[in-house]
Formats: C-alpha cells, sequence, structure tokens
C-alpha cells in the first residue's frame, strides 16, 4: 500500500510522480489510449489517490501542457539578455533545440501530440508573457532584429517571420526524436543538421552587411 500523502511537499511530490508518469504513458500509448486507472497503476498509487489531484484527465493533460511550456520558457530566458539581436535570434534556436532533444518525451507531448490546449486561466501559467511564454519569446527576439534593420526589407510580418524560424527548426527536432533510430537513412550528427538549418535560415532572412 502506497504511502499516505500528508504535507504540501509530499503532496507536490505526488503530483510531479503523476505528471511524469501520464507523459511518459500518453507519449507511448496515445493520449486516448490511457486511463487514470493506468496511470495509479504505474506509480503504485489508486486511481482515488490521482482525482484527489486532477479531476479528469483532460485537466491532467492541461497540468502537463502548463508544466513542460513553462520549463521550456524558462530554460530560454538566459538567452533574452544577450544584447545583439541576431545573435540572440541564434542563441534562441539553439536553446529551443537543446530542450527538445533533451526532453523528448515533453517535447513529443507538447508539439508532436494532439492534445486539448494549456489553460488559458491558469494564474501560474500566463499567455504573452515572455518569461512564460517561448512564442512570445521569439516574437520579441524577431521584432527587435526587425527594428534594427536586419532583415531583408521585403521581410515586415513577425508572426510570418517566427513562424517560419519555428517550423524550421522543429523539422530537425522533430526527425531526430522520432527517426534517428531509422536505419533507412544514413543520418548526419543532428548538431550539423541545427547548424545548416540555422545557416539557411540566416541567409534567406538577414539582409547582407555593406561593407
Amino acid at each position: 500500500m502506497p504511502p499516505k500523502v500528508k504535507t504540501e511537499a509530499e503532496k507536490q511530490q505526488l503530483k510531479t510522480l503523476i505528471i511524469d508518469a501520464a507523459r511518459e504513458l500518453f507519449v507511448s500509448k496515445g493520449v486516448e489510449a490511457v486511463s487514470m486507472r493506468e496511470i495509479a497503476k504505474r506509480i503504485g498509487y489508486s486511481a482515488t489517490s490521482i482525482y484527489l489531484h486532477f479531476k479528469d484527465k483532460e485537466a491532467l493533460l492541461r497540468a502537463i501542457c502548463d508544466t513542460d511550456f513553462l520549463a521550456l520558457a524558462s530554460s530560454l530566458n538566459n538567452i533574452m539578455q544577450i544584447e545583439d539581436p541576431v545573435d540572440r535570434m541564434v542563441a534562441l534556436g539553439h536553446g529551443y533545440a537543446e530542450f527538445a532533444l533533451t526532453h523528448p518525451n515533453h517535447y513529443r507531448l507538447m508539439f508532436m501530440t494532439p492534445h486539448v490546449s494549456c489553460d488559458v486561466n491558469n494564474p501560474n501559467v500566463e499567455k504573452n508573457n515572455a518569461e512564460q511564454d517561448a512564442y512570445m519569446q521569439l516574437k520579441m527576439v524577431v521584432a527587435a532584429v526587425h527594428s534594427a534593420g536586419r532583415f531583408r526589407k521585403k521581410l515586415t510580418d513577425v508572426d510570418l517571420i517566427a513562424q517560419t524560424i519555428w517550423a524550421g527548426m522543429h523539422g530537425v527536432c522533430a526527425l531526430e526524436i522520432t527517426m534517428a533510430g531509422d536505419e533507412w537513412v544514413e543520418w548526419a550528427d543532428v548538431s550539423d543538421r541545427l547548424k545548416l538549418m540555422q545557416d539557411v535560415l540566416m541567409r534567406g532572412l538577414i539582409r547582407k552587411q555593406s561593407s
């Protein structure tokens, strides 16, 4: 029989345990195929224990999304202090990829699995808050590069630029996470693929500096 949870620290520890187990099961089996009872069995608790913390599977899934998106944004916060906006934009891409490849299960559920959106009413995760919203971080960096006149003249749509950069980096990360073990393709090293993707994006986006 699992121990009774008493203190706030123990309750938080159990919530983290539930979230980690659910994330792994959702990724490996699909959200629809996983029951709350199966999650409880994975961690050695009763389903009742999980319902004390999450009213249903949708609430649990939202909590995972909120936790993971906040973790991504937090991992990029220091990069936002880089002075040169283009250097900052490149570093943000590196940081994003590092998070994806270091936490593949998080990334699969965040960006590669259909699921409910994050809880817009969650007071702990605020949309458009650059410290909590990685997309807002990217938009801010792109806007700074645009304000500095560093993009090609015809590139004026901040969202379009941000989403194109995101798509490029996501593509490399998603292929690495899902197909790195596929022997059909002779994969180049992922760090080389990420660097080349960023080089291609920068050559297409950044205005040439006059000598």
